[in-house]
């Protein structure tokens, strides 16, 4: 017997915890120095979302200057860090709603509609920053947006699809409760005389 379904209540704590993968890739993009970094050696230039430093092609010392200086690094920096503290919101009320026994999916649907203003959030401070970036800041060599930049969208990728389960669970309400007997289907020599 095969058993169909993958909305089950014993798997109600994938997406809380997918929640907190998003929450840690987050964390990893707040305080990555990878931005912006040299493609190639020498690395003379490195970039977090909070300031961009640069060093000569034999100095070992990074001389840094804030982007909190800029209008556009204050934007980039509060919409992904307003969008991260929705998130992490998010992430408390899916754990609260998926331990409740009687579980409200008006709530989880609330739930799937914030985490869509997460990732519009997340989404504006991911475009300000490059193109800004690259408008007012020198660039010495190749450069590219490198690894901790990739961890903001892969977190932004991660909220936008349990956006979209979040409101659409409570269309499979009875099979997450475990209201209805999962489907089973069954091979017998009547139906299929092939298989003799």
């Amino acid at each position: 017997m095969v058993v169909c379904g993958l909305a089950c209540w014993r798997c109600r704590w994938l997406l809380p915890l997918l929640l907190g993968l998003a929450i840690i890739m987050g964390i990893i993009a707040l305080a990555g120095r990878g931005w912006l970094e040299s493609e190639s050696a020498p690395y003379v230039q490195q970039a977090s979302l909070w300031e961009s430093c640069t060093r000569g092609e034999e100095d070992l010392n990074w001389s840094c200057e804030s982007l909190m200086d800029y209008g556009w690094g204050r934007a980039a920096a509060a919409t992904y860090l307003v969008g991260f503290v929705i998130l992490v919101i998010c992430f408390a009320l899916a754990v609260i709603a998926f331990s409740i026994e009687i579980l409200r999916f008006n709530f989880v649907r609330g739930i799937g509609g914030l985490l869509f203003v997460v990732a519009a959030f997340q989404i504006i401070g991911l475009v300000i920053y490059p193109v800004k970036f690259t408008e007012d800041i020198p660039l010495t060599g190749d450069n590219m947006f490198s690894w901790a930049y990739g961890f903001g969208w892969a977190s932004t990728v991660v909220v936008i699809g349990c956006a979209f389960f979040f409101c659409c669970l409570p269309n499979w309400e009875d099979e997450v409760l475990g209201n209805i007997k999962p489907m089973g289907y069954y091979s017998s020599p009547e139906r299929a005389p092939y298989l003799n």
